[in-house]
């Protein structure tokens, strides 16, 4: 069992997807819901905001440096094959023309199964699908993957850092 301040190991971990709707009708659908996927591997939780350079007028000594906008990274999930083609369906949809985007919860569990962070990403578009990589010669395990392109990323939860998380971890 972890102790308090331990660091927690990315193993246990659950994704949730549900469809794009009003913000409060997705959050009904993804609370006491169970995961939608048994993924082995999650990447691709960033956001990075680039400095953009000035060069101001008669100031020869610096180039002064302003934030520039918010840009999230393409999430990537792995899992093994499974008899379910849910992944290649929702991805095929888009590429017929009828798909439909998609909210996603991440939860990262400590060793006991409780809740440690939770990220949220808005309007989710599969954007690449990977099928296994298959070897006669070779007995591992086939894996597929899916990369999602979305409109945001949001961290609540414990240490998410918003005022209203350290409040409630204070007084709560």
């Amino acid at each position: 069992m972890n102790r308090v301040g331990d660091p927690v190991l990315g193993f246990n971990f659950t994704i949730s997807m549900a469809e794009t709707a009003s913000a409060g009708a997705f959050i009904q659908a993804s609370i006491g819901r169970p995961p939608q996927g048994g993924f082995a591997e999650c990447s691709g939780l960033e956001v990075a905001i680039p400095a953009e350079s000035y060069a101001e007028g008669g100031n020869n000594g610096t180039t002064l440096k302003f934030r520039g906008r918010a840009s999230w990274s393409n999430i990537r999930l792995k899992r093994g094959v499974v008899t379910s083609a849910d992944l290649w369906r929702w991805h095929n949809d888009f590429i017929e023309g009828g798909g439909k985007r998609r909210d996603g919860v991440i939860t990262l569990l400590d060793e006991t199964g409780h809740s440690v962070r939770v990220w949220r990403f808005r309007r989710g578009l599969p954007v690449r699908w990977q099928g296994p990589a298959m070897n006669a010669m070779q007995g591992q395990v086939a894996v597929e993957e899916i990369e999602i392109a979305h409109e945001g990323l949001r961290q609540t939860g414990a240490g998410s850092g918003s005022l209203a998380d350290t409040v409630s971890n204070l007084f709560g």
